[in-house]
């Protein structure tokens, strides 16, 4: 009888957790909206681009993780950190001053960073989560998301407050003048200071990909390595989650939070300007955030314990809801209660669907059934980024035909105000909808 080697004493466990950090930690976060608009794109862009980032997943997520389980997981994240590192160089030395030379550059960022969370999605996991079984217990997976997120949340902590403060050329001018230096940087600068850090993540993010070990391999190595394959087990999955209520109802109600809840996050620098927030407190507020990091995973683990999944969709509506409702007042200063909220949900949603979805699927489709659980979030995702970028231009029509005599940027935010207004309804109607779906085909299943 083999021993059970305790989670943390796992080389590739420890490998997941660091590449977890090092991919997802970056510094540009707490000001990934002002940047793009900085460089001199506009919000809808802004939506549109992150609606191109997800259409790139949804169309690689599902192929990506048939081809972890075939040829190999460790390929795949080995992959993914290349393509962090090509995302970050073409933003980080794309020249200012042309608007179509720009844009296309974060088109690039967008497709490339999407090309790199689909091929991570599902195949680090799935890698992590078989060395426990191969060598521990999977009992101990609660633990390990756990340490992970909260590992990532000091990480976060780190990189939003510097990545904010270096953002700001007044704190950089300072701090060089403390050292006697007359060189004065501006906001064209320390804009990209950001991004350099992250391409150093990156680069780290390749070292740690490289040393992972696919658990199992030998095994692996009598598969038949070909497309057919690949998109049988692809077949085999999707038919697997339509038959398994459970499965399918996971990945569905995560998609409904998960996409309202992340277009939320996306938009925190450009909320925290309207409620009158300084910019240079951006990093200082989404560190304090982060330190939720800290807590919300350790409560997730006894949630998952003590709670029934129901009982825990419960308490994520409640909290998203509570979260979607209070940003919608635009509250000065406090307003970054509710948007504490939205990030808590998050965390929860997160680390449920982790645990249930690796709990009831096998080894043998494990990273492609949690790449079907990526495309849905992404597919989400994309599909309201559109209807975000649709209804603030609607909002900004809308304003500019009521009040022609306001300047453009306060008709900006007015739009944006307005658009935010719809997030709560709009959760309470698509979660009502898939609660009903799921309800059913759950009540069909327990009756045969």
């Amino acid at each position: 009888m083999n021993a059970v080697a305790p989670p943390f004493s796992i080389a590739n466990i420890r490998l997941f957790i660091a590449f977890r950090i090092f991919f997802n930690a970056r510094f540009y976060y707490p000001v990934f909206t002002i940047l793009f608009l900085d460089y001199g794109l506009t919000i809808e862009q802004f939506s549109l681009l992150n609606t191109v980032w997800a259409i790139t997943i949804v169309m690689t997520e599902v192929p990506s993780g048939a081809m972890a389980d075939i040829f190999g997981r460790k390929a795949l994240i080995v992959i993914t950190s290349f393509l962090m590192v090509f995302e970050m160089l073409v933003i980080a030395f794309v020249p200012l001053g042309n608007s179509n030379i720009i844009f296309w550059s974060f088109f690039i960022n967008r497709v490339l960073s999407g090309l790199a969370e689909a091929m991570a999605s599902g195949a680090d996991e799935a890698i992590a989560y078989d060395s426990l079984i191969e060598e521990g217990t999977p009992d101990d997976w609660p633990k390990v998301l756990s340490l992970q997120m909260r590992l990532r949340s000091v990480a976060s902590v780190i990189t939003m407050t510097v990545g904010a403060l270096i953002y700001d050329p007044g704190i950089i001018n300072r701090i060089l003048g403390w050292f006697g230096s007359s060189f004065a940087v501006n906001q064209q600068i320390t804009m990209r200071f950001p991004i350099y850090l992250t391409l150093i993540l990156a680069i780290l993010a390749c070292i740690t990909a490289l040393k992972m070990q696919e658990p199992g391999r030998k095994e692996k190595q009598e598969k038949k390595y070909s497309i057919n394959k690949a998109s049988s087990l692809t077949w085999q999955a999707g038919k697997w989650i339509a038959k398994t209520p459970f499965a399918l109802a996971v990945i569905l109600l995560g998609m409904c939070f998960d996409h309202i809840l992340r277009l939320t996050v996306t938009m925190t620098s450009q909320y925290s300007r309207l409620i009158n927030l300084p910019e240079a407190s951006f990093g200082l507020i989404g560190s304090a955030i982060a330190l939720l990091g800290l807590v919300v995973p350790q409560i997730a683990e006894q949630m998952v314990i003590r709670f029934s999944p129901a009982q825990n969709m419960i308490w994520v509506t409640l909290i998203s809801l509570t979260g979607l409702f209070g940003l919608t007042g635009f509250f000065p200063y406090i307003g970054i209660l509710p948007m504490a909220l939205i990030f808590v949900a998050l965390m929860l949603v997160s680390f449920f669907t982790s645990h249930y979805l690796n709990e009831i699927t096998d080894s043998n489709q494990r990273a492609t059934v949690l790449s079907f659980k990526g495309l849905a979030f992404n597919l989400a995702y994309g599909a309201i980024g559109i209807l975000f970028a649709l209804l603030i231009q609607f909002q900004r029509q809308q304003t500019l035909s009521s009040h022609p005599e306001l300047q453009q940027d306060i008709i900006n935010n007015i739009a944006f105000r307005a658009s935010v207004g719809w997030f709560p309804w709009y959760t309470i109607i698509a979660l009502g909808t898939v609660i009903l779906y799921c309800g059913y085909r759950l009540t069909q299943t327990s009756c045969k």
